[in-house]
This record gives C-alpha cells, structure tokens and sequence, in this order.
C-alpha cells in the first residue's frame, strides 16, 4: 500500500488579514512551481499540522495549509478571545459571531487571492468535505479537482447519530465519559445545546472540563482499532470543541440537505472521495448518498478503516488520489 511521502518544511509562511478582526495563518510547501492543492482541515476548529503536508507529491504538488478561524495558528485564537471583552470585563466563551461557513469559504478566496493562484485541487476530510464542498459549490471555476474522505454532509441525522446517543451503542464506555459534564436531568436532552451552554458559559474551568470530554469522545471513536493516548493539549481541546459545537448548534450554517442539493453544481469537477466502512464519526451512508447524487465521482470504500486520516488504508487511497491527479497533469490556469 501507498504510504505517506517524507516530511517537509514549509518555505513561505504568514498571516492573512481577512476582515472581521482575523488573521489565518497559511504556508505553502512542496514545489513552488508545482500542481496547487489546498489542505481544509477537519472539526471545525482542528487547525493544521506538518504531518498533513504529506498526503501530497512535494516535487509535484504547491502545497497550501491553513487554519480556519479561531483555532490553530490564526489570530485571535479563540482562548484568547475568552479572555477581557472591549469593556475590560470577563466575557464567557469567545466571540463567535463572525465564525460561520460563508465566512470561512471568503477566507478561502482571499487566501487563493493572495498567494496568485487561479485554480486548486481541494483536499479535505470530515469537516473538511463539508466545507470543501461548500466552498466547490460556490466558487466552481476555481476547483480543479476534490478529494474529500470521511463524508460529513452536516445533516441533523448525522449530527444526532454521534452527538445525541447513535454512536453509544457502539461505545458504551466512552459514552460515560461524554455524559460526565452534562447535569444528569439535561442527559434525556439536546446534547449538543448542553454542551453549548456550557462551553459558553462564564465557569471557565467547567468550559475546560467539557472541551476535554469532548475532544476526547472524538478522538476515542475515530480509528477501527483504539490509539493510545495522547498528551492532552486544553489550548486545542478548547477550540476545537467550542468551534465545533458553534456550527452544530447553528446547523453548519447552511439548510439541511443543501450540499447534496446543489451538487449539479460541481458534477463537472473530477473526484475522488475516500470512506472507511467502519467510520462512526461520519458513517458511510453520507458518502453513499454523496455517490449517488454525484456518481461522476469515484468512491473509494476501505474495508478495515474507521474515520481516522492516517489509518493506512485511508493512507493509501489519498495518496493513490492526489497521484492519479498530480500524474494527469495540471489543468489549465493552476499558478498564474
């Protein structure tokens, strides 16, 4: 099987000024010169790592990170906008007015803007299919190609099946400690609202404690065998969760169905979309509907995965995708 290529380091770097008081944080490695693809990461509220830039041909492929709002390197990160509102009082949670996917998919526009390029391959898995697919139906004639993995179309299903007790079924245990911070009489209710309040909420320690549980119910559920753990980073766990929880709660700001809806808009663009059958985060039936709405698309299905990115199966039909596009050369107008 395909494996990921060797680690690179980024040779440009910076800060984009995006409107709204935020900065995202973006870096290009890989070839200069080369086919330019766009790395969206998961959650929302994830942010990038190294490791991501590997998926990609560094002889052949530009290759673009960024963290979306609030989270990662960008800037106001959203623990610090926890802390002193303009007034000089304590503010509970952060600012999330201004963090909504439309939001997210100009940020994207301006950051292709900017680094000159015309065209890109979009590249995204989880919540990055999500907002990849968003941003394709928006902006057609500037995708050359998608690869997206882990289907997450953002439907209420989907979001009561992991968040709202489907998902127990399969993970008793750590279903325990997703309850843990919810007061036993909200536990029969809309879960994710009583995450939000209290990741929202003015106890910044209960905020804490919450984001904890639920980044690790995430990371507990995503790969087919169990991961050993992790260091807990709260800086991480804090924005992933509370970002996360911002576009549930606000149905990922868009209509539900709609990116299934608009498909005809990008049935033209080449596509590859990568499922692990035993995905609980993002279980398959959304990548299946995503296939049959767009059955120009190859889909991928990998018989010992789970939701995870680095799982080798997973592994080795992105890079199998990125290839077979970067080997089919660059369509016309990739850097200007």
């Amino acid at each position: 099987m395909r494996g990921l290529y060797p680690a690179i380091e980024p040779h440009a770097s910076g800060h984009l000024t995006v409107g709204d008081d935020q900065e995202i944080y973006w870096e290009t490695s890989g070839n200069p010169d080369g086919k330019p693809v766009v790395f969206v990461h998961g959650g929302p509220g994830g942010g990038t790592s190294g490791e991501q830039r590997r998926f990609f041909d560094p002889d052949r492929y530009r290759i673009v990170l960024f963290d979306q709002r609030g989270c990662g390197r960008s800037r106001p990160h959203i623990e610090d906008l926890a802390g002193s509102s303009a007034s000089g009082t304590r503010r509970p949670g952060a600012d999330l007015s201004t963090n909504n996917t439309q939001a997210l998919i100009g940020d994207m526009e301006k950051l292709r803007e900017h680094l000159g390029i015309r065209r890109w391959q979009v590249f995204g898995g989880s919540w990055g299919s999500t907002l990849g697919l968003a941003y394709a139906q928006a902006h057609p004639d500037r995708v050359s190609e998608l690869v997206l993995r882990g289907i997450f179309l953002l439907r209420r299903a989907e979001i009561d099946w992991y968040y709202n007790g489907g998902a127990a079924h399969l993970f008793p245990d750590e279903w325990e400690h997703y309850l843990a911070p919810i007061p036993e009489a909200e536990r029969d209710g809309d879960l994710v609202q009583a995450y939000h309040r209290l990741l929202t909420g003015a106890d910044r320690e209960a905020a804490r404690h919450a984001a904890s549980a639920w980044t690790r119910w995430e990371n507990r559920t995503s790969y087919l065998r169990p991961q050993s753990d992790s260091s807990p980073d709260p800086r991480f766990d804090l924005a992933f969760a509370t970002i996360e929880n911002h576009y549930f709660v606000n149905h990922g700001f868009l209509d539900d169905g709609q990116l299934l809806a608009d498909i005809g808009k990008i049935a033209h663009i080449p596509g590859v979309i990568v499922q692990g059958r035993y995905d609980v985060v993002c279980p398959m039936r959304s990548a299946w509907d995503l296939h049959r709405a767009w059955p120009q698309a190859e889909l991928h299905i990998v018989d010992d995965a789970g939701h995870a990115s680095f799982e080798p199966g997973i592994v080795d039909r992105l890079v199998a995708a990125t290839d077979q596009f970067a080997a089919a050369g660059d369509t016309p107008g990739g850097n200007r």
